[in-house]
């Protein structure tokens, strides 16, 4: 296994556990506004159109107003403060304007969806830092530190040294990066490299902090600082990859600034400068609150969300949770995928795949696999429960095992129908020197060359077989990947911590040839920043721990959703709820689909915006024709992006390629 040093600064602790949640608190509350001005205001809209006294309607529009204005005003007057005009203020002043002229519905529609949007993107950063600090717990708060003298000591991990040994017994979490000095035992390390079944470990192999450790204890020393483990490195650079999106927002503002203060300008102008020239005071008002309302961006806001939001309604329905509108957006720009192997491209559970009697003794498969699924059948490992999950498909009625045992790395024995059955590792299992060896030590690699994971079963010591095993592929994955090719024009990328033949094997199967193995989570975001940096936007798809930093790293991340691991599902863009592979091309499509909309919604809103606006400003637009211009185009955007809320929609995007 490749070495996990990753080539950062050092650190010298680990991250806090304890980190105050006021942004999870700041979010609810922004939601609990946004909700209490989406009810009033849904609560005065029948009543205003039914003709209802107007004192009751008016004031549910001013519960609308202050608890869904109040705190992007007070945002927006703490950046004037620091000489600085944005959005958030600018759409304040319009609502305000637009009650102050009589359209209090207008305004009051301009402040639910601000709220609502803020808010959503609040609870979205809130989520993803919980989950960050969540990745932590997978480590555990303690160890067993041993003394020179061999005593034991109970300390918290963050005190371990370089240099300390800790004891880690069977079913605990290795508390830090370390080598074994002793024992011998599975680790399932699946959070770290994405392996699907556990590893077995020996004196001078490498350990993972966080990682599981099964039957047997093990020794270990501590080579790194809690802060440099490869679970404190995952959640660096998963924060880090997020902070590299910020120049797209910092550009989103300077674009809000301008706006913002052209606005502002124009409409003290269209004020001032007619009373200047003698204008009434009252016209001049009218005419620039009506500037106001034409020019307030509210087709252009519609211009965009409504297709984005339909589409992901709309991918929600099919089990597809894209988690905002500028994902759903970013999903059509994909011109590369890299996709992980084990939970990805496969389920993440082994299967028998081959039952091999050796020849000349006269066995046919399914008494090899009574025996060995008898043997395994008292076993919690997971080539325990593929064994029996074999037996019992092919109908196989399995005899009771007695005198079991386990040996952590070699495998078990049992005795079966009076024989003494052995299942397990051929390296620790196959008998040196005997009759039988050459023929199994060539079943054996015949098996692992094909990329099945290879145990031997022997009958009284004598090899009567070779089992192989696999992760089981996907439904429907090659045509997923026909799909993705054919999208993007180029062949999607297998980036996986299996070894490389179990990685070549799968590739054969679907067609990719493209195929990276062996690789820890810092190789995974190199791979995929290699691609970024020759000017793709590339997709990444995975499912564990492992695959985080590649999917906060890459242009856009799916995660898979039954088995994928909360930092997995809270990292990426968008999650398959279902599993279903071929959900992917089809939201590709649906992307491509809303981004068609968009661009034609601002074409439409743009047309409008700037007629309305010329009209005003070198004509005398009457103010009814005005809101009529402004809340047609909206109405008329608004309209044209609900198509992708259809069933038809998600047809032609799930439809062949």
């Amino acid at each position: 296994m490749p070495s996990a040093v990753l080539q950062r600064p050092p650190r010298t602790s680990a991250p806090r556990r304890d980190v105050p949640r006021r942004t999870r608190v700041l979010a609810l509350s922004e939601a609990r506004w946004a909700a209490a001005a989406t009810t009033a205001f849904l609560l005065a809209l029948p009543l205003q159109l039914t003709g209802a006294p107007a004192w009751t309607w008016g004031v549910l529009h001013a519960v609308a107003y202050v608890t869904g204005g109040w705190e992007p005003a007070w945002s927006g007057l703490r950046a004037l403060g620091a000489r600085t005009l944005d959005v958030d203020l600018l759409m304040i002043v319009a609502a305000v304007g637009a009650a102050a002229i009589g359209q209090v519905l207008d305004g009051a529609l301009l402040i639910v969806i601000f709220a609502c949007s803020g808010a959503l993107e609040a609870l979205a950063t809130a989520r993803t830092e919980d989950s960050v600090r969540g990745l932590l717990a997978l480590a555990p708060e303690t160890a067993t530190r041993l003394a020179a003298d061999g005593t034991e000591q109970r300390v918290a991990t963050a005190e371990l040294a370089v240099g300390d040994v800790v004891l880690v017994r069977p079913g605990e979490r290795v508390g830090a990066d370390g080598r074994v000095l002793d024992g011998a035992g599975e680790v399932d390390q699946a959070t770290i490299t994405g392996e699907p079944l556990p590893v077995p470990k020996e004196p001078g192999d490498e350990v993972f902090a966080g990682t599981l450790n099964g039957t047997g204890a093990l020794t270990v020393r501590v080579e790194r600082d809690a802060g440099d483990s490869v679970i404190a490195r995952i959640v660096a650079m998963v924060a880090e990859a997020s902070e590299t999106k910020a120049p797209t927002q910092l550009f989103i503002e300077r674009v809000e600034q301008r706006y913002s203060v052209g606005m502002v300008a124009v409409t003290l102008a269209v004020f001032v400068v007619p009373l200047l020239l003698g204008a009434e005071l009252t016209r001049s008002l009218l005419r620039a609150m009506t500037f106001m309302i034409v020019a307030s961006p509210c087709a252009v806001v519609l211009a965009t969300m409504p297709p984005l939001l339909s589409a992901i309604a709309n991918a929600g329905r099919h089990g597809v949770l894209v988690k905002s509108a500028v994902v759903m957006e970013r999903l059509g720009q994909v011109d590369a995928v890299a996709l992980d192997k084990t939970g990805t491209l496969t389920e993440g559970t082994p299967e028998v795949a081959a039952v091999r009697p050796l020849p000349d003794t006269g066995l046919d498969e399914e008494t090899l696999l009574t025996w060995a699924a008898a043997a395994e059948h008292p076993s919690e490992h997971p080539l325990a429960r593929a064994l029996v999950a074999a037996a019992r498909a092919r109908g196989l009625r399995l005899p009771a095992a007695e005198e079991f045992t386990a040996s952590p790395g070699t495998g078990v024995r049992a005795t079966v129908d009076g024989a003494r059955i052995a299942v397990g590792s051929p390296a620790r299992l196959l008998p040196a020197g005997g009759p039988a060896d050459a023929r199994t030590g060539a079943l054996v690699a015949e098996l692992e060359e094909s990329g099945h994971t290879a145990v031997l079963v022997l009958r009284d010591g004598v090899p009567a077989g070779v089992l192989g095993l696999a992760d089981r592929l996907r439904p429907g994955a090659a045509t997923t990947l026909a799909s993705l090719r054919a999208l993007t024009g180029r062949a999607p990328t297998l980036l996986t911590g299996d070894n490389p033949r179990a990685a070549a094997r799968l590739a054969a199967e679907v067609g990719i040839t493209d195929v990276r193995a062996g690789l820890l989570p810092e190789d995974k975001v190199s791979a995929v920043r290699a691609q970024e940096a020759a000017g793709r936007r590339v997709l990444v798809v995975g499912d564990g721990v492992n695959d985080a930093p590649a999917l906060a790293a890459a242009h856009t991340g799916i995660a898979m959703g039954r088995a994928g691991s909360d930092l997995a599902l809270e990292t990426a863009d968008a999650v398959v709820v279902r599993d279903e592979l071929a959900t992917v091309p089809a939201v590709l499509r649906l992307s491509r689909a809303a981004r068609l909309l968009v661009v034609q919604n601002l074409v439409v809103a743009a047309v409008f915006l700037s007629g309305l606006v010329v009209w005003d400003l070198a004509g005398d637009l009457p103010l009814p024709l005005g809101v009529l211009g402004h809340e047609g185009s909206t109405v008329l955007v608004g309209l044209n992006g609900l198509r992708l809320l259809r069933e038809t929609a998600w047809r032609r995007a799930a439809g062949p390629a």
